[in-house]
């Protein structure tokens, strides 16, 4: 169709000015326009170094993949990776982008845990085993995000771990020690020594990464990960894992 040239010409410069508009509303400026710009070359780009794993507790991925893209009763929440149980991975979030889905705890004395690390979401309503592709599918991504990242590789967490006293995902039926057994998270030896006399259990626990002001729940966190039990009473096994889990090298 044929266009006089001052109409061309108007519907061209409204175009550029609705482009102009909408870069403006998506794309925030890198650079403070308040300030001289004088760049150092001393930075570099935010990167995750701790991976936390949650298990959705909803009874398929696609309710899970609904609440992570929308709400759910406490608010809006979302994570960097949701597995399903058959395996299949989602990515919701970018890497290097901070996703809503630790919450109010700490690992290893940090409360901004979302700032730090990567979220992966399982589909497991947390009263059965995990499936082995989906298992599998976490393997791969774990390697592919420690290798890209430089993430530790003994830096991989549940959600129970960093807040004890709120969560409890994922559940005694995830495979810690398989995970451990393929290169992620840690796990202690076969043969446990005992600890000495003056071994110190909740310091240790302290050590490993776990906020005790809340004792019975750190330690129902610890035993859930390590003994796939829910009881909040230390006894001498427990003295055997820390002690060993402390004297082990970690891995990656």
């Amino acid at each position: 169709m044929h266009y006089p040239y001052s109409m061309l010409h108007h519907r061209l410069k409204y175009g550029f000015c609705c482009l102009l508009v909408l870069s403006a509303c998506t794309t925030p400026p890198a650079k403070n326009p308040l300030a001289q710009w004088s760049p150092s070359p001393n930075f570099d780009a935010r990167k995750p170094r701790l991976v936390v794993i949650h298990q959705t507790e909803m009874e398929n991925a696609e309710d899970a993949l609904r609440v992570l893209h929308t709400q759910n009763r406490q608010g809006r929440v979302s994570a960097h990776y949701l597995i399903a149980n058959n395996g299949k991975l989602y990515q919701l979030v970018e890497d290097n982008q901070r996703a809503w889905h630790a919450g109010v705890g700490s690992w290893q004395g940090i409360s901004d845990i979302n700032s730090i690390s990567i979220g992966i979401e399982l589909d497991n309503n947390g009263s059965e085993p995990f499936e082995e592709r989906q298992i599998l599918s976490l393997i791969r991504l774990l390697d592919d995000l420690c290798t890209r990242f430089n993430i530790p590789r003994n830096a991989i967490i549940g959600h129970a771990d960093l807040a004890p006293a709120r969560k409890v995902d994922p559940s005694r039926y995830f495979p810690w020690q398989r995970l451990a057994q393929a290169g992620f998270g840690q796990w202690y030896g076969e043969n446990l020594a005992d600890a000495p006399e003056n071994f110190d259990p909740v310091q240790a626990l302290k050590t490993l990464g776990y906020d005790t002001s809340d004792l019975p729940a750190a330690v129902r966190a610890f035993h859930r990960h390590y003994r796939g039990i829910e009881t909040d009473v230390m006894d001498k096994e427990d003295g055997k894992i820390l002690f060993n889990l402390q004297h082990s090298t970690p891995s990656g």
